[in-house]
């Protein structure tokens, strides 16, 4: 179980649901990051200090009573890792401010991805510090930037809460002249500050300036993050040193890495931290969990995209599964009518596709032009090397390179010398071919010749280092901008339907019919057994049954266009004339479809102070979904005109109790009872494929969260531990289902049978199951076969026109119209156990009567023993 450390919950607080964690089953506590981040950080992703545990969370005397507790429940423990960045902007991070007071004479210099040869004069053999609230000369001459001396005689610049360094080689002049020479209040002493501050290691700036300017790595496009220089031995060593002691001394078993495609290399990287961790396993004490250690990457994977097989890793940290079992969930035959509804009713384009590349042009050029300029000023390097291409001008290649990279399919490449993989070259001609069909023929020359550097493999001949480092900037610049344009942008400007608009989908794919998810299952089965499998993280853009809910509304395509052409014609009265363009008609429909799929279970409309927290939740999503698509308003210059409009839109809408507000709960309540059974269906899928389910805080329960920080508040863990406690069997809870017991029972259940057979579901074959009958679509089935034992998963999909009133048992048996399962020979003779019911199935030859498996449930777990 993934939990979310911070101040607010601590070591101790987790130490206090180990109990629970046990008894639900759970075998490992999946912590977020636990080394000492900024203060206050709810995450623990902006490490300011990888060489010691943060104190906020207990420090380490914390940890190791945690572990204590685990040990004792016997849980192991599995961090959370960030070996891409670290934390820059707060002056608290001891390695970023020696950079800053000593520059490249830093022992920590080129720990940071840091451009010390830089183009432009006033940077070069500085850094950019893009930190200030306003330009540099309105911030220095109102005084925001003041020399101080602090008791021990040490002089520093502080902006606000912020202390910059200074060179200690300025320390005798400004001591001898004192901190009141340097007051901005008189022209002389703001003169002497400039010159003071320009003959430091850094430039201070203000903060728009950075995607132009600065001249060091981000994580992704965030000022305050700066990237590590992981390929360098020094900083591989320095910041996994804390790591590899806690894993020697058997606290730890296993970690996540985050964002490893921000690395120069991962797949190097990737080899050095598993021979790293197989180094110390002799070193871990008697009676610890043995090794291997647990190593899963996060990973995002594009369409067709797999995990290389030569990277030493267990195993994504399961977006890809996620995505696979949302695509399942959805109908793919309503796909024409969603987009075409969508197009209609937003003035957006139908295919996602055409959202991605207007995204990838747009962010590339707002928030990345500095490290577009220094790959495409490499290219050009070049491409002066061989007389064949020299004459590819700078601007050419500029332009070609942001057509290249407007077209990738995948987050980057990961050739870096070697062979290029038939993975990443197919990905390559892939964006050649669509960047040169989106191109004037002017620029295909310089197309090509990039497609061509990116793919060759490198010799000693002359070019190969430039080559080496211009590869290395474009796959570091091709990722973050696919997180930024596609996750952090596009996703929230098509609307199609928004339960396939998360992390780590395909959102050009509306859904998928069992063969694909059967294949996807199998492939990982032989190739990353104990791959990760999620279906809620911190970073989801929805909770895991607001999919699963929405989804129904692909099974309902022309009903729900109705729906939405019948709620903006009818809300269009709560627009002020003003605000007749607030909110755009794009921003509208993704209203609605959050509103429905979010709406709480035990919510009425009549419920005044319950149904305003729900308003308050989804202001905050629709504050931050309208600034991420960046059409209306942004982060950097907010609209609030627009959002203030967008606001009354929403608030009007959901106090209109007798019109709109009554026909969205009536909604709910129809979709809702198939929303729940997807819901479950989700749930049994990741517990019973292959792979190592994790279960994301609180999401034992019906998961209705939305975007962070809605999907990280407090969960609360004594309502799941009674419910645990009560110990009622699912069949009973199924009929109270809106609490969301019986999830959690089901879960708990799973979990029970994982334990006691764990070579099953570790190594077991995965064999699909045929369905004979008139829905064989509706059904997803497959058996899990290890010697002699066997499993049986059998839940249904696009169920809705089959279940009758408000709940989740009743699906109509004529629905199932005779369908059977086709059972593999090894079943015959076997009576199956029903796990979750108790009743007994004996298949009448190799056939099993679906209607005879979710007569009492609306989704089966059968294991077989041998017949009496």
């Amino acid at each position: 179980m993934r939990l979310q450390l911070h101040r607010g919950f601590t070591f101790a607080d987790a130490a206090g649901v180990v109990p629970y964690l046990a008894a639900l089953g759970v075998s490992h506590l999946y912590a977020s990051p636990i080394l000492t981040a900024r203060p206050g950080s709810m995450h623990g992703y902006d490490v300011i200090d990888p060489t010691t545990v943060s104190v906020e969370l207990g420090g380490e005397p914390g940890l190791r009573r945690l572990i204590a507790a685990l040990r004792g429940a016997g849980l192991g423990l599995i961090v959370d890792i960030v070996p891409n960045h670290m934390a820059v902007d707060g002056g608290d991070n001891p390695w970023w401010t020696d950079v800053l007071r000593h520059g490249r004479a830093s022992r920590f210099a080129s720990f940071f991805d840091i451009d010390w040869d830089c183009p432009d004069p006033d940077l070069r053999g500085k850094v950019l510090a893009p930190f200030l609230s306003k330009p540099y000369g309105a911030a220095l001459a109102d005084g925001e930037m003041k020399l101080t001396i602090d008791p021990s005689g040490v002089p520093s610049i502080r902006c606000g809460q912020v202390a910059y360094p200074i060179d200690s080689h300025d320390f005798a002049e400004v001591t001898a002249a004192g901190a009141g020479a340097y007051d901005t209040a008189s022209a002389a002493g703001l003169a002497r500050l400039h010159r003071l501050l320009e003959r430091q290691h850094y430039r201070l700036a203000w903060w728009r300036v950075a995607g132009d300017e600065i001249n060091w790595r981000r994580f992704f496009d965030i000022n305050g993050l700066a990237a590590l220089r992981m390929e360098d031995p020094a900083v591989f060593t320095a910041t996994h040193a804390t790591l590899f002691r806690l894993y020697a001394e058997g606290l730890i078993d296993g970690v996540r890495v985050d964002h490893v495609d921000g690395l120069a290399d991962p797949p190097g990287y990737c080899r050095q931290l598993r021979e790293s961790l197989a180094a110390l396993e002799d070193a871990r004490p008697a009676g610890t969990p043995p090794g291997p250690a647990y190593l899963v990457v996060e990973k995002i994977l594009g369409a067709g995209e797999s995990l290389p097989d030569d990277w030493p890793v267990d195993g994504t940290s399961g977006y890809d599964f996620m995505d696979c079992v949302s695509a399942v969930q959805h109908d793919p035959d309503a796909e024409g009518v969603l987009a075409a509804a969508w197009a209609v009713l937003s003035g957006r384009p139908a295919a996602f596709v055409e959202e991605e590349v207007t995204a990838r042009r747009e962010i590339l050029e707002a928030g990345f032009a500095a490290q577009l300029a220094a790959a495409s000023m490499s290219l050009r390097r070049l491409a002066a090397v061989d007389p064949a291409t020299r004459d590819l001008s700078a601007p050419s290649i500029r332009r070609a390179l942001v057509a290249l990279l407007s077209h990738f399919a995948v987050y980057r490449t990961y050739h870096v010398g070697g062979d290029c993989s038939a993975g990443d070259e197919t990905a390559i001609e892939r964006a050649v071919a669509g960047a040169k069909a989106d191109s004037r023929p002017s620029l295909h020359d310089a197309i090509e010749a990039l497609g061509r550097w990116l793919v060759s493999k490198l010799t000693a001949a002359s070019g190969c280092q430039i080559r080496r480092v211009a590869a290395t900037q474009v796959q570091q610049l091709s990722a973050p901008l696919a997180a930024k344009a596609v996750e952090d942008t596009a996703f929230y400007r098509y609307g199609r339907l928004v339960s396939r608009n998360d992390v780590g989908f395909d959102a050009s794919v509306l859904g998928i019919g069992p063969e694909d998810f059967h294949k996807a299952c199998a492939e990982r089965l032989l190739r990353f057994p104990d791959a990760m499998l999620a279906t809620a993280t911190h970073d989801h853009k929805r909770g895991e049954d607001v999919r699963a809910r929405l989804a129904v509304l692909s099974e309902m395509p022309e009903a729900w266009e109705a729906t939405l052409c019948r709620w903006m014609e009818r809300n269009a009265r709560h627009r002020r004339e003003s605000d007749r363009l607030a909110p755009s008609h794009g921003d509208e429909v993704m209203l609605y479809q959050m509103i429905v799929g979010a709406w709480p279970l035990a919510l009425r409309p009549d419920d005044v102070p319950a149904r305003n927290a729900f308003v308050e939740r989804l202001a905050a999503w629709q504050r931050k979904g309208m600034r991420e698509a960046k059409l209306e308003t942004d982060w950097l210059t907010p609209n609030l005109e627009y959002e203030e409009a967008a606001h009354r839109f929403l608030s009007g809408v959901m106090a209109d109790e007798a019109g709109f507000l009554h026909e969205a709960w009536e909604l709910v309540q129809r979709i809702a009872p198939s929303g729940a059974v997807n819901g479950l269906a989700q749930t049994v899928l990741k517990l019973t494929t292959p792979g190592v389910p994790d279960i994301f805080q609180g999401t034992e329960f019906w998961d209705l969260s939305l975007v962070d920080p809605d999907n990280r508040r407090p969960v609360d863990f004594a309502a799941r531990i009674d419910a645990l406690q009560a110990g009622d069997d699912p069949a009973a809870l199924a009929a109270h289902w809106r609490d969301g017991r019986v999830k959690q029972a089901i879960i708990a259940r799973v979990l029970a049978l994982r334990a006691s057979n764990p070579v099953l579901f570790a190594q077991g074959d995965y064999r699909p199951v045929m369905v004979q009958g008139k829905c064989p679509n509706r059904i997803l089935s497959f058996i899990r076969c290890y010697e002699n034992t066997l499993l049986l998963t059998v839940v249904p999909r696009l169920v809705r026109k089959f279940l009758y009133g408000n709940e989740i048992l009743t699906i109509d048996p004529a629905f199932w119209n005779g369908s059977s399962l086709s059972l593999p020979p090894e079943l015959s003779g076997r009576v199956l156990r029903e796990l979750f019911t108790g009743c007994l199935h004996k298949p009448s030859g190799n056939s099993l009567a679906v209607s005879d498996v979710l007569a009492t449930m609306p989704v089966a777990v059968l294991h077989s023993f041998e017949s009496a």
